[in-house]
């Protein structure tokens, strides 16, 4: 199973991961356009990532004959939906400037929590879930 988009959509999500974390150690207030537009494009590349989880790879691996890996599959398809429903509610509250700006530590908090599982999840998917995929190849 071919993976090399899904691991380079990591690579991007994890890039901009980093910027808004700059970003709101730099000062929520003043940055507050440049976060929100940071929250906004990561969405999108987010949808998209777990878009092609959802439609391929979860798919593939639950056809698989390998039973472990697709109840591994299905345990992290399940745990995702639980995560993208967090994140998904993380966007809509802080994906404007003025949002951010009227509530700097409800966004420091919040993005502490949901960016931080979000982070976490893809550094399990890098180190546990994506060799095993490969190594199924």
């Amino acid at each position: 199973m071919q993976i090399d988009k899904l691991k380079h959509q990591h690579a991007d999500i994890l890039a901009r991961l980093a910027a808004l974390r700059q970003l709101t150690h730099a000062g929520v207030a003043p940055n507050a356009p440049a976060i929100a537009a940071g929250i906004v494009g990561m969405s999108a590349v987010i949808k998209l990532h777990l878009a092609v989880e959802d439609q391929a790879l979860y798919p593939a691996l639950q056809r698989s004959h390998d039973a472990d890996m697709a109840h591994m599959g299905q345990l992290y398809q399940d745990e995702m939906a639980q995560l993208a429903e967090a994140y998904d509610g993380f966007v809509r509250r802080w994906n404007t400037a003025q949002r951010l700006r009227a509530d700097t530590e409800g966004f420091r908090a919040d993005a502490n929590d949901v960016l931080r599982r979000l982070h976490a999840r893809m550094q399990r998917e890098n180190r546990e879930f994506y060799p095993r995929i490969e190594a199924l190849a």
